[in-house]
């Protein structure tokens, strides 16, 4: 019985923070068309909102063990904190020129495939034939709806903006791979900390370098704050309470 509703209670876990990552491609049109921004700017604040709470609900779950970390495993959580970083900029740039439904679907249904690709052919896992018809099926599926969208009247993807999806699902991949190294070596939360807080101060010097927006009307710095604790901090912190038992 506990084994059942410990699985029913990380399914809605996962399901919630599916539905907010859901919404992160609607809002940021919104503020796109809502004022002068850019995806720097965005993927910024986003994070700069975000990283707050993650250190506080670590401190909260850990207290001084936040801090207590091998260096090796510091860097790794480093170098997720910049892909992670990489992946939201190259999304949200995407947005701008492909809309949310082309971005979305490239940048959900590529990371997958690429995931997959590495831990078969470099870690030698082994591939069952559901994982790959799964993966053929979205793929395909990822093609026809953006081969066919001029269909729809909006005009076909463009490539700069193909490009920036697939290379944020190439990002997220390389977040979540690099995630898979720290696994049983680091709690769910130290690691998001490090990694979103590294993240942020990586968009903090490439926006700062180029155009760092932060003038937004009262309704754009709702859509951040909102962008920042709910698809960002909260989702993950449910997703972390679902893949941690510790």
């Amino acid at each position: 019985m506990f084994s059942q509703d410990t699985s029913r209670r990380d399914f809605l876990l996962i399901v919630c923070a599916s539905i907010s990552w859901g919404t992160v491609g609607i809002a940021n049109q919104a503020l796109y068309t809502s004022g002068v921004t850019n995806a720097l700017s965005l993927s910024f604040l986003r994070l700069a909102i975000a990283t707050p709470l993650f250190f506080l609900a670590c401190w909260t779950r850990l207290g001084r063990r936040l801090f207590r970390m091998k260096r090796r495993d510091l860097g790794v959580m480093m170098l997720m904190g910049s892909m992670i970083a990489f992946s939201q900029a190259c999304y949200i740039a995407a947005l701008a020129s492909d809309g949310v439904g082309v971005s979305t679907l490239i940048a959900i249904c590529v990371a997958p495939v690429i995931i997959t690709v590495f831990t078969t052919c470099i870690a030698r896992e082994r591939l069952t034939l559901i994982t790959l018809i799964v993966l053929v099926a979205a793929l395909s599926g990822t093609v026809l709806l953006v081969g066919t969208r001029s269909h729809t009247g909006e005009g076909m993807a463009s490539l700069v903006g193909t490009g920036l999806a697939f290379l944020s699902a190439c990002g997220y991949a390389g977040f979540i791979l690099c995630g898979r190294l720290l696994t049983g070596r680091c709690h769910p939360l130290q690691i998001s900390a490090v990694a979103f807080g590294t993240g942020t101060l990586v968009l903090l010097v490439c926006a700062a370098s180029t155009r760092l927006v932060l003038v937004y009307s009262a309704w754009g710095w709702l859509i951040l704050l909102y962008l920042g604790c709910v698809p960002t901090a909260l989702a993950y912190v449910l997703f972390d309470t679902d893949s941690y038992d510790g």
